[in-house]
């Protein structure tokens, strides 16, 4: 399958730049896939077409301030550094730009978020093949436990701000109001929609919540490169599916009730657990690389909330996967939902609209 294949136009006004005035006033297009039939409704509307016993399953993990700004201590060169993964305290691998300009053996002299020069430094121990700078920090006992006053929110780059100043607005809205557990470096935008209000209407219309923490990265966001869908190579995530998850999960499944995700990570953890358990649900910590494209048998997940995907993108290739299962054809069906939402004017992307398929 070519990755040419899952492109499409889209203006670009239509990719939102800033979230709505409120959470969930955002739209919903509802996609209902036997059907194959459309409707536009509002966020809130969602409770209307869940139904008492099914279970919602939302990824709790919380965005960290993970945009970091450096100089090269021999140079004075400013750096920008993205934070990917912790291998352990104060050793992370990072992006780092213009990352030319550092090698094995180069030091960064940290600035906090107002500019100015602090005692945290960095040396980059190695690169990797694609670039990624292996970096350890000191002058502090744990740099994740000072990232408040260090970094910024990592708003992805088709989020324009004047000068690339974060708002407080935007530290406060590309966070889940249920994110709990730190480690992303992206946010799980489609739960960027819920309110605690929506949530416990939610709850009083017999819908039970559950959660899971899938710590996004580069798996999710990284750029297709590769010609087509299967020479692309996935990076890992860490998971974390708790016991109490694993048995509302199962037992929602036993009960009749539909397991609804929020999110494709949310997919993405529910999923490779069933894929490593002959479709069972248990309780899991671990990393997946699992890559979600048509055909795909989806073992647990019912419904999905998610918003609108960019062109190419892996996340779209998932939700063309979930528009048919076990088949090749749900990539049709989600371009012309697409090709909708642009007529109706949706906003795109991380701070835009969301989408519910059936």
């Amino acid at each position: 399958m070519q990755i040419a294949d899952f492109d499409f136009a889209l203006p670009l006004e239509l990719i939102a730049q800033a979230p709505p005035e409120q959470r969930d006033h955002s739209r919903l297009l509802v996609l209902e896939r036997v059907k194959q039939q459309i409707s536009h409704l509002r966020f809130p509307d969602l409770v209307s077409h869940l139904r008492p016993g099914d279970l919602l399953v939302l990824n709790d993990s919380r965005v960290i301030p993970a945009r970091l700004h450096a100089v090269k201590s021999s140079t004075g060169g400013e750096i920008e550094l993205l934070l990917l993964e912790e291998n352990q305290v104060n050793d992370w691998w990072t992006l780092v730009r213009p990352g030319k300009r550092v090698r094995a053996g180069t030091r960064l002299s940290l600035h906090d978020k107002t500019g100015r020069v602090t005692e945290i430094e960095a040396a980059v121990l190695e690169k990797n093949s694609e670039g990624h700078c292996r970096l350890k920090f000191s002058g502090m006992s744990n740099l994740l436990e000072n990232l408040d006053h260090l970094g910024t929110v990592p708003l992805p780059p088709y989020i324009s701000r004047p000068g690339g100043a974060i708002t407080v607005r935007d530290s406060d809205r590309y966070q889940t109001v249920f994110a709990r557990v730190n480690g992303s470096v992206a946010a799980p935008t489609a739960g960027l929609h819920f309110t605690p209000q929506l949530l416990e209407d939610m709850r009083n219309h017999g819908v039970r919540i559950a959660y899971v923490t899938l710590h996004i990265g580069l798996g999710t966001f990284a750029p297709v490169k590769s010609a087509t869908v299967e020479e692309h190579f996935m990076h890992d995530e860490r998971f974390d599916l708790t016991a109490e998850t694993a048995r509302a999960v199962n037992e929602t499944k036993a009960a009749g009730g539909r397991i609804i995700a929020v999110g494709t990570t949310s997919v993405r953890a529910l999923e490779s657990v069933a894929a490593a358990n002959q479709g069972r649900i248990v309780e899991t910590r671990g990393r997946t690389r699992i890559f979600i494209y048509p055909p795909f048998p989806f073992r647990i997940v019912d419904a999905l909330v998610t918003n609108f995907h960019l062109p190419r993108s892996t996340l779209l290739m998932l939700v063309s996967a979930f528009a048919a299962p076990n088949e090749t054809h749900g990539r049709e069906l989600i371009l012309k939902a697409y090709a909708e939402a642009v007529r109706e004017r949706y906003r795109f992307f991380s701070y835009g609209d969301a989408m519910l398929i059936l």
